[in-house]
């Protein structure tokens, strides 16, 4: 303790003796060094009790408590840790280090081994590259053919590749430019537009004379072969006159001797109604399936007022005639066409009804007898045939055909008494609105146009850039609207009465129904309107807001038409290409 007081002076200046025995007693302490503060330790004491393990390790030998697992890694970064970025990477022949390599100098050193077969090796650095001061030339080493390796100093190898190695061995010639005064020959002017030998631009291409007299052999003598055959007769057309029927049922008088025709009456349902004037609904589940017909359907029709009778017109040619009630089987076919019938429509009492068909012919049948009252035929392929709905003039009906025209025929002549020649497509729709005074129709020409009944002239032209054609219309039950079914997918609505101006308001969409001209129908009663689609699909739109009521699966192919029965609630008939008729309540 003395050596410790002795080793340090008093700091007090008022005492001179103090001060005149500080400098002795330092120099007799001089040679000790003492040290006031203890040592200390800078790492934590309980790391020396703890069991430092491998953090890979999977397996411990003896248990070590809580802190140890969990104890920080000590030492330095691994460069090689799988999360750390890799800048080196060990193989069994080294190591892989990551280089900085441009895509530009990538693509022309790829573009000159492709060219001449070398290129430069990207290990050989420049100076610049390698981070060293100064200028000089680089020794750029090469890939490929070494022979052709050469020194270059410049970034880009293009101009530093020998002229001798510039020009590929392998490029085609081109043609001479030729003669300016020589038209036609070998020598004949190009100009700048003389192509590669051997390309044969400008050339004659095709089979010889040879080769087509051959081809044309063999083709006669296919079709001479098919007609052994019997493979490829056509179908000959029905004469007139010559058309037959078949009835299904087992007589066809009752025991009052009253036919089909005659309205059912045991029935729970007043087929002698009001359309509409009972509330519909959507139908729910099938209620019963027609499977008549060979090939797809492509027109169904209610018999007017009652309806307890369906027509149908088939792509086999046939029409046939379906009981709805009762045992709902077909009562009698119709045969006379000899192609794919397009459209089929009743007169007002539904005792009679037209068929239109491909075979260029439209014939007038008796619905009850099935005898073919008479055939009408303007050369043309008739796509649709509308009876006038005036009871005074159910002897004229229109015709709109493939040659642009509406032709309007007198049953009872035979002849056409009218020609409305605006269209500039085949005309696919005929509509009559205003009380019958007027009629709308639509055509491939992506137009809708209204004419005055018996004047071919053209009252109102509707067309917009972006309008698509319009195959199938339907009239509104109150006769005020049009749906007209666009093959944009879409459902316009127009108004039937003197402006004919579209309702942007009423717009019906989800469905797809493009490229097929699929028939939309309205409800007894205007609450729903409905189209099938491609797909096989039923569609239910409410009317006022133009929302997807319901949607459900109704055929496996397109839904042609669908017709809603005008005294039921929810009774719907649709029609599909895939041969079958349903029923939907």
């Amino acid at each position: 303790m003395d050596l410790i007081t002795q080793g340090y002076g008093s700091s007090s200046s008022d005492s001179e003796d103090t001060a005149a025995q500080k400098p002795a007693k330092i120099a007799k302490t001089s040679s000790l060094q003492v040290n006031g503060a203890p040592d200390v330790s800078l790492e934590d004491p309980n790391f020396a009790r703890h069991i430092y393990t491998n953090p890979t390790d999977t397996t411990l030998a003896v248990n070590i408590s809580y802190d140890s697992m969990l104890q920080p890694i000590q030492g330095p970064v691994n460069p090689f840790a799988p999360n750390e970025v890799k800048v080196r990477k060990n193989v069994w022949t080294g190591h892989v280090e990551e280089n900085m390599f441009s895509e530009h100098d990538f693509r022309t050193q790829q573009q000159s081994y492709a060219a001449f077969g070398y290129a430069r090796d990207p290990s050989i650095l420049t100076v610049a590259e390698s981070g060293q001061s100064g200028s000089g030339k680089k020794g750029t080493g090469f890939v490929g053919n070494v022979d052709k390796a050469q020194e270059m100093d410049g970034a880009t190898i293009w101009d530093k590749v020998p002229k001798h190695l510039r020009n590929n061995q392998t490029q085609r010639k081109r043609q001479t430019r030729g003669d300016p005064s020589v038209f036609e020959g070998d020598n004949a002017y190009r100009g700048p537009w003389a192509t590669y030998e051997g390309e044969g631009i400008g050339e004659i291409s095709g089979p010889t004379e040879e080769e087509r007299e051959k081809h044309d052999k063999s083709v006669e003598a296919a079709e001479l072969e098919k007609e052994k055959r019997g493979k490829a007769t056509p179908a000959k057309p029905v004469a007139a006159g010559s058309e037959t029927t078949i009835f299904h049922g087992k007589d066809e008088h009752d025991y009052m001797g009253r036919t089909y025709m005659h309205v059912p009456l045991d029935l729970d349902v007043n087929l002698h109604g009001e359309p509409g004037s009972k509330e519909c609904f959507v139908p729910k589940k099938l209620l019963h399936t027609w499977t008549g017909h060979t090939k797809g359907v492509s027109a169904i029709r209610f018999i007017p007022k009652s309806a307890h009778l369906l027509l149908s017109g088939s792509m086999d040619s046939k029409v046939k005639l379906w009981d709805v009630y009762h045992d709902r089987r077909v009562l009698r076919t119709f045969l006379g066409h000899s192609k794919a019938v397009r459209d089929v429509t009743f007169n007002n009492d539904g005792t009679r009804f037209l068929s239109a068909s491909y075979d260029r012919n439209m014939k007038l049948w008796d619905t009850e007898t099935g005898q073919c009252v008479s055939t009408f035929s303007t050369k043309k392929i008739p796509y649709v045939v509308k009876f006038n709905p005036d009871e005074d003039k159910q002897h004229v009906f229109l015709a709109g055909c493939s040659d642009h025209k509406i032709y309007q025929f007198d049953t009872r002549s035979g002849e056409v008494i009218q020609e409305y020649d605006q269209h500039l497509g085949p005309v696919n729709s005929i509509t009559f609105v205003d009380d019958n005074r007027r009629f709308v129709t639509t055509s491939d020409d992506k137009s809708l146009r209204a004419w005055e009944y018996d004047i071919p002239v053209v009252i109102k032209y509707i067309a917009e850039p972006d309008m698509h054609s319009m195959p199938a219309v339907a009239l509104s039950p109150n006769q005020k609207w049009l749906a007209c079914q666009s093959l944009d997918n879409q459902i316009f609505v127009y108004g039937a009465k003197d402006r004919f101006r579209q309702n942007r308001k009423k717009l019906f969409s989800g469905h797809m129904v493009a490229g097929y001209a699929c028939q939309p129908s309205f409800s007894p009663d205007g609450r729903y309107l409905s189209s099938g689609d491609s797909e096989g699909n039923l569609w239910v739109w409410d009317w006022k807001t133009c929302k997807v009521h319901k949607k459900f699966k109704a055929h496996n192919e397109v839904v042609i038409d669908c017709a809603w029965h005008p005294h039921e609630t929810s009774l719907v008939a649709t029609a599909s290409w895939d041969s079958t008729i349903k029923l939907w309540v």
